[in-house]
């Protein structure tokens, strides 16, 4: 997070200008564009579904406060205002050129994969057994998902079925890679 944050202080630098011509001297206080934008690049990184739920995060995860520049006693803004700040920063297309700035550093730097992959919010409520995984019909490691040994038995499926589901060992040793301990 140091990196990225040193990233963060190297692009907004190179759009202070920019943040003079958004943002009058007079008036009610506002969100500083430079944190509202390391705010949204938390939002990305963290995978945070809403400002909402970012906000609410931000009152008490460190990590969020200290890269977003709050001090453990600092207030956090209200989500209706960091809403109105977040739209003007994209209307003047500085949130583009912020992120393009990031990106681009971290590309240099290495930081970035060509890996990709997909998680669906069923398979994170419910692990390895998600009902994502019965959709496509074979399990990612490569066990066929209905029908045969496998044991990967859903509750909604032992209620259609009818049949038992296996012992917690039988689980474990058809169980994929994990990528859970994320």
């Amino acid at each position: 997070m140091r990196r990225i944050r040193a990233m963060t202080d190297k692009a907004l630098r190179g759009l202070s200008a920019e943040f003079d011509a958004l943002y009058a001297v007079g008036g009610r206080r506002s969100i500083a564009p430079e944190r509202l934008l390391r705010a949204l690049l938390l939002q990305v990184l963290y995978s945070r579904r809403s400002e909402r739920l970012l906000m609410e995060e931000m009152n008490y995860n460190l990590l969020f406060r200290w890269f977003v520049g709050l001090e453990m006693d600092d207030e956090v803004w209200d989500v209706t205002v960091f809403t109105k700040n977040r739209e003007r920063l994209i209307a003047g297309e500085v949130a583009q050129k912020f992120f393009t700035a990031v990106l681009k550093q971290a590309r240099g730097a290495g930081l970035l994969s060509d890996e990709h992959f997909t998680v669906t919010e069923p398979s994170l409520r419910h692990g390895p057994t998600g009902a994502a995984s019965w959709r496509s019909g074979t399990r990612h490691n490569g066990a066929r998902a209905h029908g045969d040994e496998s044991c990967y038995a859903t509750r909604t499926n032992r209620r259609r079925t009818g049949k038992p589901g296996c012992s917690g060992a039988a689980r474990r040793r058809n169980r994929g890679p994990a990528i859970w301990g994320m």
